[in-house]
């Protein structure tokens, strides 16, 4: 093969959304650099391709107001390695941003006119207050629901911003950023915390918006999260919707600011990366402050940001109104269930019984609810021994966005009890205990509407709706047409004797006719 692994052939597997454009976004910030390649421009975004370089651009600008040489030959090296990326992926859209450190620098031309030439695309320049908006949207790509502040720590500057029902206000930027904030107290942690504190005061959208929720955004405020859950003991290691109480990350931040300056290790450096091991400290010093000064209640950490946001900006309104984590959950099923049409019959299936036994959902349990039916089969490629190990798996630290980590618990309860049974052990008991004792027992619940729904159907469409419940005083009734009377067998039988125990039902019987 001359080509380059046949450039001009199409790419895309049989496991990907077919007529899918891959789109990328290449975030010039002034820590890294970083290509992140999507496998489309929608509302539930799914990475290709995720990977950064450390290039440090922003430092030393604070004392020379230029972008280093040796910073700009680093990057600008990283970014031809991601126009070739780009350029293999297919992307169908190339959208550059650049931050802090480039539209600080005074020689800042020349090295966008090198990116440009490099991807074959415009580099636009972000104000601070197109950052904090661009941030801002980046929450609620991931989090609908989030109403509170949002800060965005990068290496130049940090970003704030307001949001309420979905649209953000108010933003700023300040002179916060971790190599700024090294560089500006020459690397020492106890002058970066009254620096902090000085710059931080500034702020009228702290000031006038105390209380609440915090939503913390960036690579060092990440990391922090990580370090919180490792010494926590936290069951999951991701960072997307982690929340804590703003009193326990600020006294995290306080020990590690306290052995920063007394020159010993912080508890858990060992867990944050070579990149952001010492950055973290001016890190943890930024965020107890902006914590205190906005007297915050809880801290939300969100792994989408700028990028995710600025791709949410370029969606049409309607698409934007779409529920991220149904639509995710929806293309799983499409890519790895045995038939997608099978989870709209679970849906209504699973529906119809809770009306029958009068159990009510609220708005959440439902959307949770129709989430899990479309997530039910995705193991069945599995060994029968692993299936629902893997499907539990998939599910707890899968990339789906719009759910909080109750809900990921809720979601793989239930599919361990739908591939392992009621007396399944594949969950850590810290894991089950994130959902709650309601919410837990209405996932085994659905579990059990899953090892009915499943025999009868075999995972196809058209056999679930010719079916139905009732409750007759304390007797579940399971109605089968004349045409399937044959399905009533011992198996069957047994799976809604146990489905009935769950609900707290006496007793069962299939009735055909």
């Amino acid at each position: 093969m001359n080509q380059l692994w046949g450039l001009e052939s199409d790419p895309t597997a049989q496991g990907r959304i077919q007529g899918a454009r891959p789109v990328a976004v290449l975030d010039i910030g002034s820590n890294s650099v970083r290509l992140v390649v999507y496998e489309r421009l929608a509302r539930s975004l799914t990475p290709l391709y995720n990977e950064k370089s450390s290039c440090a651009l922003g430092r030393g600008l604070a004392q020379t107001g230029r972008l280093a040489y040796e910073n700009v030959d680093r990057a600008l090296t990283a970014i031809q390695r991601f126009a070739l990326v780009a350029r293999l992926m297919k992307a169908g859209e190339v959208h550059i941003l650049a931050t802090s450190a480039v539209r600080d620098a005074s020689n800042s031309k020349a090295f966008v006119d090198a990116v440009e030439a490099t991807m074959g695309a415009s580099v636009q320049v972000l104000s601070g207050e197109a950052e904090a908006h661009f941030a801002a949207l980046g929450v609620v790509a991931g989090i609908p629901n989030f109403t509170g502040i949002v800060g965005d720590l990068g290496g130049g500057s940090l970003e704030l911003s307001s949001i309420t029902a979905g649209h953000d206000a108010v933003g700023e930027t300040h002179e916060l950023g971790v190599i700024r904030m090294q560089d500006d107290s020459g690397k020492s942690v106890a002058k970066a915390r009254e620096l902090a504190r000085q710059r931080v005061a500034t702020s009228a959208l702290l000031d006038r918006k105390a209380g609440g929720q915090f939503c913390a955004i960036g690579g060092t405020w990440r990391t922090l999260a990580k370090i919180h859950q490792v010494l926590r003991d936290y069951p999951l290691h991701m960072v997307q919707h982690y929340t804590a109480a703003a009193s326990d990350i600020i006294k995290m931040c306080d020990e590690i600011v306290e052995a920063a300056v007394a020159g010993k290790p912080y508890e858990g450096a060992e867990h944050a990366s070579s990149s952001r091991r010492d950055l973290a400290p001016f890190g943890a010093a930024v965020l107890s402050e902006v914590l205190r000064a906005g007297k915050f209640e809880t801290v939300m950490f969100s792994a989408l940001g700028v990028r995710e946001g600025y791709l949410y900006s370029l969606l049409p309104a309607e698409e934007q109104a779409v529920d991220p984590l149904l639509q995710g959950a929806e293309e799983v099923s499409i890519l790895r269930s045995r038939s997608p049409a099978h989870a709209g019959d679970l849906i209504d299936f699973t529906g119809q019984f809770l009306n029958a036994i009068h159990v009510k959902e609220n708005e959440e349990e439902e959307r949770l609810r129709k989430v899990a039916c479309y997530l039910s089969d995705i193991g069945w490629r599995g060994h029968p021994d692993y299936r629902g190990e893997q499907s539990v798996n998939m599910v707890t630290y899968g990339s789906l966005a719009g759910v909080d980590h109750p809900g990921r618990a809720f979601l793989a309860e239930s599919l361990a009890v739908r591939y392992m049974g009621l007396k399944h052990k594949s969950m850590s008991q810290q894991l089950i205990e994130l959902a709650g004792p309601a919410s837990n027992m209405k996932a085994r619940l659905l579990g059990a509407i899953f090892r009915v729904a499943y025999p009868m159907s075999a995972a196809m469409p058209g056999v679930l709706p010719r079916t139905s419940f009732s409750l007759e005083g304390n007797r579940l009734r399971l109605h089968l047409p004349t045409e399937l009377a044959f399905l009533a067998g011992e198996h069957l039988q047994g799976r809604l004797d146990q489905l009935a125990s769950v609900a707290g039902i006496k007793s069962s019987e299939i009735v055909a006719a």
